[in-house]
């Protein structure tokens, strides 16, 4: 081929004088080829760009052209090899196979120039935030495998046009269900909702039937519905509508390949691998384009609040058969449900079976029509008693688990034909109670050594391999409590520190009236912030009388937490009378009580002498203060029905005063294990005796020596009648005096 260096070469040569033939030698052209362009004074590129008008050989097409023109105006889809076929066929031996290209030539250059018009394809402008386009496309090609297994799938490949951004989703089948979980799963990965969503017609999705297009319309707007898109769907055959997701499809599996390749093997060992790797493969595509992505995230639309459920219910009955049909397959679930109303939840992948909102059977989905599952554990109780039902059972096929099995019974027809269906189904029903795995393996040896095969032998053979196995040992090491101790001593340590400081300005011993001290193990606290006390008036006024409770001539009355079952006076100068609480305002002092069984606890000693005397705080001995009034409300929880407790001491719930402390009192429970008397137990515990000085806690104070009055005896104002802290007995009602004769309720 002469090129234009050659050319140029040759005449700078023929300038500066040298003869024609030498000049064209020189450069490497033959002279004729150098007269050409010495006549032309071209280049060969220039050349080459020439065109011609005359014709070289005759037209052998010149006299059929005219009716060949006329064919394709008035069918313009006609192609060149159909034309020439048809020539070839009106005239025989005229035209032959080497003049195809030349009327392909001649027919492409008059559809160039007197042809209609090609479709125009326009580009568009993609915006962030507003196009996102979804479409199936099948991955069969590919060769993957699972476990040696081709695996045929489909992916639904979601694309964001703007980004580029793209996911997909595994599926087995074109459907709703399958464009659900695809859609949802890229749009909780995305993190966002765009304005549109485009797909093509979704035909493949729609089930057959009357009511499929419509039941497929409504489900699909519910899903957009949802999420607050827009869809689009473009015309029917024209896929270049939809062309972001099409040439993503091509751009994908392209990569899908290539990976494959560089990962040496198309073998994955389970789905799930194969979807991690798909996983990767996409985040590798997305990693250069995140930054027109970071433009669209913006401008995306929230989430909803969650997911929509991507499944399809149908409410059917277990037919006798112990079957269910659904979508015009059959499945099989217990034989139990025979008869009842069960609801069927059909996902893309999976259906699931629900009785009284609970599941009781999940199964994987037949894809199509016509087809069956039938899971041989639902159905074997019943066909080991009707044998002879199994040799026409219209889903017998389903019932050999594997080859082993079938194996086993054509062997078993060819050896005992008439006892074949019935050992069988024996075997079977030990495959289904002894694991379908053991069986086989034990048919596999009887199958492989000749030897007989039936219940018994199959029977002996799993219980040789039950005899070989061995008992794995697990030792467990000792328990260390040391750090449980160390916690419970870091503890200690921070209540006792905290002591000093919960109520500033208290003293060790009193606490105002007003402020509500903290103890240790009270429960919940009230409004103000501290445990809450049950109200407990120590004046002999009028119960709920409004008073002068805050007035700075008034002693301060310590909050005091006393043992369970005891009751609380306040400690400091004696109230007024008259003088009462507001409605709602807690009182100082109150009545703290456990558990209904600890109150008996007290032991009988000392119950009925009188208080003794001496002490700067007052207290209550043989009667307490005038207009008293005891709180009946039970705190903590009593022992179950038909549960004993220690024997009750008749009034051990009257009001009794406090003391400080005495080691000699009667009536104090012991200190329990573990601890060292310097805490207290929660609401419904008992007091520790022996308590340390040091651990004592702010505004509580020591018990009294006795815990009841002589007068406790079933008179006074107290009701005669079962305990209170017996939650089997009808409790009496209060009186309706609190105090003295003629005082109105008390109406705290």
């Amino acid at each position: 081929m002469v090129t234009d260096a050659q050319i140029r070469k040759l005449f700078r040569l023929e300038r500066q004088g040298a003869p024609k033939e030498q000049a064209a030698l020189r450069v490497g052209i033959d002279p004729k080829t150098a007269r050409k362009y010495r006549r032309l004074r071209r280049l060969p590129r220039e050349v080459r760009c020439m065109t011609h008008d005359w014709r070289t050989r005759p037209d052998p097409f010149a006299e059929v052209w005219p009716d060949l023109e006329e064919q394709l105006r008035l069918n313009p889809g006609l192609e060149a090899k159909t034309l020439f076929t048809e020539l070839q066929r009106r005239y025989p031996g005229r035209f032959p196979d080497g003049q195809l290209r030349t009327l392909q030539r001649r027919v492409r250059r008059w559809r160039a120039l007197a042809g209609p018009a090609k479709e125009v394809f326009f580009a568009q402008v993609h915006y962030p935030g507003r196009l996102a386009a979804s479409d199936f496309t099948h991955c069969t090609d590919l060769r993957v495998t699972i476990r040696g297994t081709l695996f045929e799938h489909l992916i639904y490949h979601f694309v964001l046009t703007y980004s580029n951004w793209e996911t997909g989703t595994v599926c087995v089948a074109e459907s709703l269900e399958s464009l659900s979980e695809g859609l949802q799963n890229a749009l909780w990965e995305l993190g966002g909702v765009p304005q549109v969503h485009r797909t093509d017609r979704l035909t493949a999705a729609v089930q057959p039937g009357v009511a499929g297009p419509e039941a497929f319309k409504q489900r699909y707007q519910a899903l957009l519905r949802h999420y607050g898109l827009e869809a689009q769907a473009i015309q029917a055959g024209k896929g270049n509508e939809n062309g972001d997701v099409e040439q993503s499809h091509r751009q994908f599996k392209r990569a899908v390949e290539q990976a494959l390749l560089l990962r040496g093997s198309r073998d994955f060992a389970s789905r799930g691998a194969y979807e991690a790797f798909l996983r990767q493969l996409f985040a590798q595509l997305n990693a250069g384009r995140q930054q027109h992505l970071a433009e669209e995230l913006p401008r995306l639309q929230p989430l909803p609040a969650g997911r929509l459920e991507s499944c399809k219910r149908r409410q059917v009955r277990v037919d006798s058969g112990s079957t269910i049909h659904v979508e015009g397959n059959t499945y099989s679930v217990s034989s139990r449900l025979i008869g009842e109303r069960v609801e069927a939840r059909l996902y893309a992948e999976r259906v699931e079976v629900w009785y009284a909102q609970r599941r009781v059977e999940e199964l994987p989905r037949l894809r199509g029509r016509g087809k069956h599952r039938i899971e041989y554990r639902h159905v074997i109780d019943w066909l080991v008693r009707k044998p002879g039902a199994f040799a026409d059972y219209r889903f017998r096929a389903d019932l050999f688990p594997s080859s082993r099995f079938r194996m086993a019974y054509d062997l078993l027809v060819t050896r005992q034909p008439q006892r074949a269906a019935k050992e069988y189904l024996g075997v079977l029903y030990l495959a289904a109670k002894r694991g379908e795995a053991l069986v086989e393996a034990a048919l596999a040896r009887l199958l492989d050594g000749g030897g007989p095969v039936n219940v018994a032998v199959v029977e002996e053979e799993l219980g040789k391999s039950d005899s070989g196995m061995s008992l794995v040992a697990v030792e467990v090491g000792a328990v260390d409590l040391g750090s449980y101790d160390a916690l419970l001593g870091g503890k200690e340590v921070e209540d006792g520190a905290g002591r000093e400081g919960e109520v500033a300005g208290v003293s060790r011993d009193l606490a105002p009236a007003g402020v509500p001290a903290v103890l240790r193990g009270t429960g919940p606290t009230g409004a103000a912030g501290g445990a809450e006390l049950r109200a407990l008036l120590a004046a002999p006024g009028r119960a709920g009388m409004p008073g002068a409770a805050g007035q700075a001539d008034r002693a301060p009355a310590a909050a005091v937490a006393a043992a369970v079952g005891e009751e609380l006076v306040g400690p400091g100068t004696e109230a007024v009378p008259g003088e009462g609480t507001p409605p709602g305002a807690n009182p100082a002092g109150g009545l703290v009580r456990g558990p209904l069984r600890e109150c008996p606890g007290l032991r009988a000693t000392g119950i009925g002498e009188d208080a003794p005397a001496g002490g700067d705080r007052p207290g209550v001995g043989a009667r307490g203060p005038e207009g008293a009034i005891l709180d009946d409300g039970l705190a903590g929880a009593g022992p179950a029905d038909r549960q004993t407790g220690p024997e009750a001491v008749a009034g051990a719930e009257a009001a009794v005063g406090v003391r400080g402390p005495d080691p000699g009192r009667p009536g104090l429970r012991p200190t329990v294990a573990r601890g060292d008397g310097g805490a207290v137990h929660a609401v419904g515990g008992a007091l520790r005796a022996g308590q340390c000085a040091a651990d004592e806690q702010p505004a509580v104070l020591g018990l009294g020596g006795d815990l009841q009055g002589p007068d406790d005896h079933g008179g006074g104002h107290r009701p005669a009648g079962a305990s209170r802290g017996d939650h089997r007995a009808e409790p009496a009602e209060l009186p309706d005096g609190a105090g003295e004769e003629g005082e109105r309720p008390w109406g705290g």
